[in-house]
């Protein structure tokens, strides 16, 4: 494609209507022409993260999905139920672009020289609408990839890895010196156990199914324990007590899971006290709630002192915590250790058309161990 001849391209789109119906397709736009520091890159390839999923499914029924358009121009709706939609007040009848981040290759770039270096380059971008052939975006929301890298290598490059480091610059920057991470056979939990590895910090590894068990211990895991085991609270506190963790990042959300997690602290502290306080141990224990696998209600039954906190932890708020320079290091080392530490498989790559088939938008909001998704939009 010229981009001096046809300055329209695809994109997916997301419409929540009034009537309580979801629908996605994929809409013809305009490319812009870039400022003086924008590029436009060609996107060929951009992950479906979970974080992708309440833009693009939300909570729509996806067993009343149906398909209809053109087969290169599919349209697919699906039933909100009505208890959900009072939350998506505020996105009714808009249609919104979809995907975080993606890679590929700059064609086009403005005036200023940190644009133009890019030119021609392959890089990872950061910056909403990626379901998309090209997207035109500041320079600095760039990130280049390193020389021979794919850019299905540097697809990945920005919300897990970043996730991941997040987690680990939160637990220096509030004086904890070890982790607790649940939904931990994830892209995500693989990527912070490969960091926690390299970096010498324990870390306490909580998955479902003893197969998960098994691969994060065959990737150098210590300590694993699984919720589907009777001995889940033994087996925790035995870890945390070996490990010190007083730090948890949790992807579920609901359930008993995350009292357990502080009680478990409390408990592994307690083994070591010299003396008896009815307030419980000094020591603070904080959970922070960076998912929602689990939609059920949080429940904590309160078994772990008065010296604890729990709340939510997102990446884009932490980055714009720690500002740009911070946020440049973990940048830089994610570039550096793409192919190694940061390295994502894919279960399947789908076109902007295939992924709007019912049968796969169901398989991507399973949310399945391995079973990530790259989208290709120029195929």
């Amino acid at each position: 494609m010229s981009l001096s001849e046809a300055r329209t391209a695809l994109q997916l789109r997301s419409l929540v209507k009034a009537s309580g119906e979801l629908e996605l397709s994929l809409a013809s736009v305009a490319i812009p022409r870039p400022a003086a520091g924008e590029v436009v890159v060609r996107i060929e390839a951009a992950p479906i993260n979970p974080s992708d999923l309440g833009l693009l499914t939300g909570p729509a029924d996806l067993a009343t999905a149906k398909l209809s358009g053109a087969a290169d121009l599919p349209v697919v709706t699906a039933t909100i139920p009505e208890r959900a939609m009072k939350g998506l007040a505020a996105r009714v009848d808009q249609s919104m672009p979809v995907g975080n981040e993606g890679a590929g290759v700059v064609v086009e770039a403005g005036s200023d020289p940190a644009a133009q270096v890019l030119l021609g380059k392959t890089v990872a971008v950061l910056g909403g609408a990626m379901y998309a052939q090209y997207r035109c975006l500041a320079a600095d929301q760039c990130l280049p990839l390193p020389d021979g890298a794919t850019a299905a290598q540097g697809a990945s490059s920005f919300v897990n890895p970043l996730t991941a480091l997040g987690m680990v610059e939160t637990m220096r920057r509030e004086g904890h010196t070890a982790l607790v991470h649940t939904a931990a056979a994830s892209s995500l939990g693989q990527m912070l156990l490969r960091i926690c590895l390299a970096d010498g910090i324990p870390l306490v590894n909580i998955v479902r199914k003893e197969e998960q068990e098994k691969l994060l211990r065959e990737l150098g895991a210590k300590h694993v324990v699984s919720t589907s085991s009777p001995r889940l609270v033994n087996d925790l506190t035995d870890a945390l007590a070996e490990t010190g963790a007083t730090l948890a990042f949790d992807a579920i959300g609901g359930g008993k899971l995350p009292g357990q997690i502080l009680g478990a602290m409390e408990a592994a502290i307690n083994r070591s006290a010299k003396e008896y306080s009815r307030y419980g141990s000094s020591t603070h224990k904080q959970l922070y709630i960076h998912g929602g696998l689990d939609l059920s209600p949080t429940e904590l039954s309160r078994s772990f002192g008065m010296a604890w906190g729990i709340g939510g932890w997102l990446l884009f708020p932490f980055l714009q915590k720690i500002g740009p320079a911070a946020a440049d290091v973990l940048k830089k080392r994610v570039a550096a250790e793409l192919t190694t530490t940061f390295a994502t498989t894919y279960a399947k790559e789908v076109s902007l058309a295939q992924l709007l088939q019912p049968a796969e938008l169901v398989e991507v909001a399973r949310r399945t161990t391995g079973g990530k998704y790259l989208v290709t939009p120029q195929r």
